[in-house]
């Protein structure tokens, strides 16, 4: 019941804001008239008969709307505010993995700027407003290729054209060859830089963290020493090597910062353009789950706020 909620509440929205929109509309220009002039009509018949006028409070029971109708007006604007704010400029999200550590954690809250990449329609997704496209180094929330109804959290590898090899758990890109460039650039190995192993939060036996120096952009990954990488596995792609990728027209690359614990585009494709959701610029709520195995608190009850997490996400 829960995925199914998630993944209809766009929709869902959409029809309570139209609902609740019709009934305000019908009050404010028809109902509330009506009860004025009801209201009115009871006054004057008032005073004919008995010379004297309705008490305040009998008026207001005269113009007052109905329940129904009352919650309705009440909850329009609120409910369109939402709308408004949630389909065309900021949508909080949950990370519910590992699968972006240590960049994002289980339990951390972001927002998400839909207006980055260009404004859709809530329902249809249909792009009425261009804006920027994804740049190399972005962390994009976006429709799964293989579920629409699922939202994924990565960061964006390769662009449109390009070429990416990953091989031995390093990253080679070979940016798209412009018409406009007089040469066509090679392969550029992304520096990884050894920090240690990872003691943050979630932090497992066998998990190196590095530093990666991406196409002048820097961010932190983990390598997962126990496991070997799983080439076998990963999406085939006619003409080229099993660990190469070359991304196609209006399509994007993308991978997990914890690399050996993600699902992502080596292993199923690549993301279409009209699939990406919004860029991840802000962690605005982090939650720890840290308790012994004997707790008798359910798993989803915090154990306390990271305070220090909070901020823009790199």
């Amino acid at each position: 019941m829960a995925d199914f909620f998630s993944a209809y509440f766009s929709i869902i929205l959409v029809v309570i804001t139209l609902v609740t929109g019709i009934v305000w509309c019908l009050d404010k220009f028809h109902l509330a008239p009506k009860r004025q002039q009801k209201a009115i009509s009871a006054q004057e018949s008032a005073k004919a008969l008995s010379g004297a006028e309705l008490t305040p409070e009998a008026l207001a029971t005269i113009t007052e709307p109905s329940g129904l109708v009352d919650t309705a007006v009440q909850v329009f604007p609120v409910i369109a505010f939402v709308l408004v704010l949630r389909s065309f400029l900021y949508e909080p999200f949950q990370i519910p993995s590992g699968s972006m550590m240590p960049t994002l954690l289980d339990g951390d809250f972001i927002l998400v700027n839909k207006f980055t990449y260009g404004l859709r329609d809530p329902v249809k997704r249909h792009k009425f407003i261009e804006n920027n496209l994804p740049e190399h180094g972005d962390v994009v929330v976006f429709k799964y290729p293989e579920d629409p109804r699922v939202d994924y959290i990565k960061r964006v590898i390769g662009l449109p054209g390009d070429r990416v090899i990953y091989r031995n758990k390093s990253l080679y890109i070979k940016p798209a060859c412009k018409d406009s460039d007089s040469k066509c650039p090679e392969f550029i190995p992304v520096k990884q830089t050894f920090v240690g192993n990872y003691v943050g939060p979630d932090a497992e036996e066998g998990m190196q963290e590095f530093e990666s120096l991406m196409l002048g952009k820097t961010h932190q990954i983990l390598n997962d020493s126990h496991v070997t990488p799983r080439v076998e596995r990963y999406a085939f792609q006619a003409g080229t090597a099993r660990d190469e990728f070359v991304v196609p027209e209006n399509s994007y690359f993308v991978m997990g910062d914890n690399r050996d614990n993600s699902l992502d585009g080596r292993f199923w494709g690549f993301v279409p353009e009209e699939n990406l959701v919004g860029e991840a610029v802000a962690i605005w709520m982090s939650f720890d789950f840290d308790r012994d195995a004997d707790s008798i608190l359910p798993r989803w009850v915090p154990t306390g706020i990271r305070f220090d997490r909070l901020g823009a996400i790199n």
